[in-house]
Formats: C-alpha cells, sequence, structure tokens
C-alpha cells in the first residue's frame, strides 16, 4: 500500500473526495439530530437550576414556617402567664404586689402583640415565597415535560442511526489516517468555513461546486489532469473532476 508520502496527486484527491463523501453522509446524520443535543443539553442544564431554586425556596419557607411556630410558642407561653398573674392578682396582700403583677400582665400583653405583629409579617413573606415556588414549580415541570419529549425524539434517531454513524466515522478515521497532515488540516478548515461542510467539490456546469463561480476552461484542464491539487480561487474548496467523483458513486 502507498504511504503517505509516495501517494500521487490523484490518489490524494481519490482519498480526500472519499473522505468528503463519508463526511457528507455523517453531516446528514447529524443535520437529522439537528439542535435536539443541544436542546437536551440546555434544558438539563435549566432543570438543575430550577430545582436548586425550588430546594433553597424550600428551605426559606421551612425556615419562615419555624419561626411562626417559634412566635406562636411564645404567645402561647405569654398567655400561660397572663393567666397565672391574673391567678395571682386575687391573693395580692398590697399595692406594690398588684403593681408589679399588672406590669407583668402588661409585658406579656406587649409581647404577644410583638409576635402577632411579626406573625403577620412574615405570613407575607410566607405568601411570596409560595407564589415563586409555585410558579418556579411549574416552569420546572413543564422544563421536565418537554426534557422528556426531546429525549424521546433524539433516542429514536440515535437508535435509528447509530450503527451507521459508527460505521461511516470509522471509514472516515481509517482514511484520514492515510491522507497528508497538512492536506487533512486545511481539508477540515474549509470545512469549517461553510454551512454545507463542503471542502472538496465537483465541477458543475463549469463552475465550482461550492461557490458556482465559474471556472476558465485551462483551469478545469489541469484539474481533470490530477497533477496537482487546485482550489477554488473564491472559496478555497478542492476541486476534482468529474470523472473521479462518478467512480466513487459506482
Amino acid at each position: 500500500m502507498a504511504t503517505k508520502k509516495d501517494l500521487t496527486v490523484e490518489e490524494k484527491l481519490n482519498q480526500l473526495y472519499a473522505i468528503q463523501l463519508m463526511d457528507s453522509e455523517i453531516d446528514k446524520i447529524s443535520n437529522l439530530k439537528g439542535a435536539l443535543p443541544m436542546e437536551v443539553s440546555d434544558l438539563e442544564d435549566d432543570i438543575a437550576g430550577l430545582e436548586t431554586r425550588v430546594g433553597k425556596l424550600s428551605e426559606q419557607i421551612d425556615d419562615l414556617n419555624t419561626m411562626i411556630n417559634s412566635h406562636t410558642g411564645n404567645i402561647k407561653d405569654s398567655e400561660n402567664l397572663i393567666a397565672r398573674y391574673q391567678k395571682q392578682l386575687d391573693d395580692v396582700k398590697n399595692n406594690r404586689e398588684y403593681e408589679a403583677l399588672t406590669k407583668e400582665i402588661e409585658m406579656q400583653n406587649l409581647e404577644i402583640q410583638l409576635s402577632n405583629k411579626k406573625i403577620r409579617e412574615i405570613e407575607g413573606q410566607l405568601e411570596a415565597k409560595k407564589e415563586v415556588i409555585e410558579e418556579a414549580q411549574a416552569r420546572l415541570d413543564s422544563k421536565k415535560a418537554d426534557l422528556e419529549v426531546k429525549k424521546v425524539e433524539l433516542e429514536k434517531i440515535i437508535a435509528k442511526t447509530e450503527k451507521e454513524e459508527a460505521k461511516l466515522m470509522k471509514q472516515s478515521e481509517k482514511l484520514k489516517k492515510n491522507v497528508d497532515e497538512r492536506l487533512l488540516k486545511s481539508y477540515h478548515r474549509i470545512r469549517g468555513r461553510y454551512k454545507n461542510k463542503l471542502g472538496v467539490v465537483t465541477i458543475e456546469r463549469e463552475s465550482c461546486g461550492g461557490c458556482f463561480n465559474k471556472i476558465p476552461p485551462q483551469i478545469r484542464i489541469e484539474i481533470s489532469a490530477r497533477k496537482n491539487i487546485i482550489a477554488c480561487e473564491h472559496c478555497g474548496r478542492v476541486l476534482v473532476d468529474n470523472e473521479l467523483a462518478a467512480a466513487h458513486e459506482n
């Protein structure tokens, strides 16, 4: 087998065009998947973010409920103290004891008022948090539903094309091993410039099959001779003649 160094120009063009055909088939499979892999990845990121948000909001709601329970407990304690102080009022022996107990009752009533005020404030915060978490949970459920649909679509496509894609990629890599590295880098660079991912094209109606600019007769003759690797002066794609291309289709 000819090595990279002793391949003729014609052999290089044949290998490069064969690689282009393989890569084009792989591109078709990627296009079939479309934006689904990216959409799945984005949805997974969104879901992770929303789950974190919902988790933090749930913790905040738990903290607020704990605070309400604490203030409710304080109210109960104050009510018990008031009841005890009021019972003690029946047994007071002097004005000083009476005033002291009355003052304690007033203090506990103030504590109850303060705790009730705090509870109302916390309940307001609680309602706001519940609205936010409900909205976040609704978005989370919607994203999860979307993700399941996208995953099913992607899994169907993968199941249908996985073997063919792996086969094509293996063949493409095998061919690339025998191509000069500089030529291969140039091919990949050109492919990366264009949406159709074509780095090697045929001549169509005396024009470049990539950018459709006219190719002068003398250049077309040189391309058919396969003595040099010739690129389109307009788009940079490598040009091959139709006979060479036809040999790959048979």
